[in-house]
């Protein structure tokens, strides 16, 4: 087969992979609304230069991505599925780019394989589905860190330069400085690691540098044209926030990106780990230094976030990409029969494999059996999202028992035909992930948020107020279709409950906060359904 032909193939898998069902299910709080409600309000206020959430500067993050949904948005309508559609084309973009430089630095099996690893992984796949900043922000990280393993060899070394200027610059224009400071400590631990400036001439860093500079320092030149220091000052306030505080919740401990990593990225992320060769084995020295980039790329990311106070599951993505292509590594030095597949990672992959499995299995479980799991559940807004009318079937266990057995069936296929074993597994996972995000997934959000979304949505268009209380959303803005406020003040909770409200004012908070918004006369109860409560001030 032609390699045109393989990158066809792959861009239409990932186009049947990624593209249908985007919209099948509400977006998920905080992120991903959070990032489509500022794209919405982008269209409503004609405002395109500054983003900004309940009408007011929201400086945590850059346009980038927000101005790719507000494109998407203008074509497909405001909804689910035109907030995701960004990503669904950077999961193509990712694929195609896989393959494209695991070719150029391995060889042909080893484009192949990096791209069905990371297809075949649970959260690498999965985040291609969803309307969060970080796809976009990863494939931009990688692609910079490509080009700066070229740039140390390349003769003409000028595009190098300029395409990894871009992508940096995008980067910060994507999610901020965490871009430069991620790739500063990947270049800064590769000549500690080399001991060697060799190859990066002054002239060669200048211009990449400068080509980020330009790229990055675009829109902030030109938000400080138009309005001032402060709103990038509070930018750069709040992305240190990040490094040294706990920002909304979102402390744990510091082994919790390992554990997701080791969880969310099977089985690449056991099938990663070096093993011994069994012959002698000469790499060519480019293919030995792209390795050790993705060894540094790995190590900086899973250090870095582990270290800074805030952590969410998002934050260590970038991970996997390296992840990925160390597998699919030595993946193909088992294949051409240079090492050998420990019985450790075997059991590893059976172990994490069943983990996975009995997810599957429990959840239908739990489904049909909430009312005798409720006695043991202590938090009243848990108990309240099970009365969620989800239907559920003991058959639907199946996927669970049959996704085990394709689990069983790949490991022993790896031992006795090893090219076939590795082709099932990704098959296995591939099914297993589809059948998650399409079967699934809609059933869990039914339980954690519907019934308050489709409170929301009931006001839509309504001449009214509508207000959280006790709790942080952004479902609210976004399914509400909340247009920018005539009475500024009208954004204080206190006001909307004991000021002049000029408007009918209905407020939704979770069953936590029931007794107290029953104690307050103004208020009147509406009803509560799965952990929510309704109310309307009098």
């Amino acid at each position: 087969m032609a390699v045109y032909q393989r990158y066809g193939l792959i861009a239409l898998l990932g186009a049947l992979l990624f593209l249908p069902a985007l919209g099948a299910v509400h977006l998920f709080d905080w992120d991903e609304i959070n990032f489509a409600e500022c794209a919405r309000e982008m269209i409503v206020s004609h405002d395109y230069l500054r983003v900004q959430i309940d009408y007011l500067p929201f400086w945590e993050k850059p346009p980038l991505f927000i101005w790719l949904q507000v494109l998407s948005m203008k074509l497909l309508g405001v909804n689910e599925y035109a907030a995701r559609f960004p990503n669904a084309l950077v999961g193509i973009a990712t694929l195609l780019s896989l393959y494209h430089v695991g070719r150029r630095t391995g060889g042909e099996r080893r484009g192949l394989l990096w791209t069905g690893f990371y297809l075949a992984s649970w959260l690498p796949h999965f985040y291609f589905k969803t309307g969060i900043i970080d796809p976009l922000f990863n494939l931009l990280i990688f692609g910079a860190v490509y080009q700066l393993y070229l740039l140390r060899t390349s003769v003409r070394w000028l595009p190098n330069a300029l395409w990894g200027g871009l992508f940096l610059g995008l980067a910060v224009l994507t999610k901020g400085p965490v871009a430069l400071v991620v790739t500063g400590l990947c270049f800064a631990v590769y000549i500690i690691r080399t001991r060697s400036f060799a190859g990066f001439g002054f002239g060669r860093l200048l211009a990449f540098a400068g080509i980020t500079l330009a790229v990055a320092s675009s829109w902030f030149v030109v938000e400080v044209a138009k309005h001032g220091w402060w709103f990038v000052r509070e930018f750069i306030a709040y992305q240190a926030g990040l490094f040294s505080q706990n920002i909304a919740d979102h402390e744990e401990p510091w082994y919790y990106h390992p554990i997701v990593l080791l969880i969310g990225v099977f089985p690449a992320s056991l099938l990663m780990i070096p093993t011994r060769s069994k012959a002698a084995h000469r790499h060519e020295t480019g293919e030995k230094d792209f390795t050790r980039w993705m060894w540094i790329l790995f190590w900086v990311v899973l250090v870095l976030f582990s270290i800074v106070k805030t952590k969410i599951v998002h934050y260590s993505s970038l991970c996997y990409f390296p992840m990925t292509y160390l597998a699919a590594r030595e993946v193909e030095a088992f294949l051409e029969g240079r090492k050998t597949l420990r019985k450790g990672i075997q059991a590893g992959l059976l172990f994490l494999g069943t983990v996975w499995a009995i997810i599957l299995i429990a959840l239908p479980v739990v489904g049909l059996n909430k009312k005798a799991l409720i006695p043991y559940i202590a938090d009243p807004f848990a108990v309240g999202n099970l009365q969620a009318d989800v239907p559920w079937s003991y058959w639907e266990c199946a996927w669970g028992v049959l996704y085990l057995a394709g689990i069983w069936a790949a490991l022993l296929l790896l031992r006795r035909k090893p090219q076939k074993g590795i082709w099932v597994l990704f098959a296995v996972q591939i099914i297993a992930i589809q059948v998650t995000l399409l079967h699934f997934t809609p059933k869990i959000e039914a339980y954690s948020q519907r019934a308050a979304i489709a409170f929301f949505k009931s006001k839509a268009g309504q001449d009214v107020y509508v207000q959280v209380v006790g709790y942080k959303s952004y479902a609210q803005l976004f399914y509400f279709r909340k247009m920018s406020p005539q009475t500024p003040a009208s954004r204080s909770e206190e006001w909307l409950r004991t000021g002049p409200v000029d408007k009918p004012t209905f407020f939704v908070a979770k069953i936590t906060e029931k007794e107290k918004l029953l104690a307050d006369p103004l208020l009147k109860f509406l009803g509560e359904k799965n952990g929510f409560v309704f109310f309307e001030r009098k």
